[in-house]
């Protein structure tokens, strides 16, 4: 699909599929608007010159915005998250204290040793000399025999031995390790703030981030049952 087929799409158009959704079809509408105006501003930032990306990412914006607007209209699922549907964003109770800085490495490990697999969504702790937040990512390779997890984002973690960061893991600068990101096991608290985009900074809670188009792709397939796969749709 290229920009040109995309954009001769009127906005009654884009919004038409939203009828099976019946009386929730205003909120529907609301979170489309949202999620299509975010993501067109994040595109509009976007340090690229290879216009192929750009055309493939604005022709596919449509199914995703609808999709996860559907999604966040319908959800039946056990999930503690709530709908922001002005700003199109989940919402949970922000907790005083970044989830998952203390948690046990080896739980962590035998966690990922027994569930890893193609497709999971798991929470990476980002932290930079901004602060602290956490990311959803994919798994989208792994190798079960030497312990490791590549995630589609963030890339290689080795849960053999420890959940160390990548910049430790490459014994980079201390001031490296700042930017450094580290496998969390999913739990409910971490799932909840990854979804609702909390940020820390070194003394409190601070604003929320606005999750990007992708993210809020993947906050759409984790099962909140378990955690250990993705829900069947």
């Amino acid at each position: 699909m290229t920009i040109e087929g995309s954009s001769s799409r009127t906005q009654t158009g884009f919004f038409s599929e939203s009828g099976e959704l019946g009386g929730s079809h205003a909120q529907f509408t609301e979170i489309c608007t949202a999620l299509y105006e975010r993501e067109l501003i994040a595109l509009s930032h976007l340090s690229t010159t290879n216009i192929s990306i750009l055309k493939r990412r604005m022709g596919g914006l449509p199914y995703h915005v609808q999709s996860v607007a559907r999604f966040m209209v319908s959800q039946n699922s056990p999930s503690p998250l709530q709908v922001d549907t002005h700003n199109g964003s989940w919402y949970a109770k922000q907790p005083a204290k970044c989830p998952g800085l203390n948690q046990d490495s080896e739980n962590c490990i035998n966690w990922y040793r027994k569930h890893m697999a193609y497709g999971l969504i798991v929470p990476v702790l980002i932290h930079s000399i901004e602060g602290l937040t956490i990311e959803l990512d994919s798994i989208d390779m792994f190798n079960a025999d030497k312990g490791k997890v590549h995630l589609n984002k963030h890339g290689w973690f080795n849960v053999a031995r420890t959940l160390l960061s990548r910049a430790n893991e490459t014994n980079e600068t201390k001031e490296a390790a700042l930017n450094s990101t580290t496998l969390l096991k999913p739990t409910k608290a971490i799932m909840s703030s990854a979804c609702s985009g909390h940020v820390w900074n070194y003394k409190t809670r601070t604003m929320p981030r606005a999750l990007s188009m992708r993210e809020m792709r993947l906050s759409t397939q984790i099962n909140w049952k378990n955690f250990t796969s993705t829900p069947k749709n």
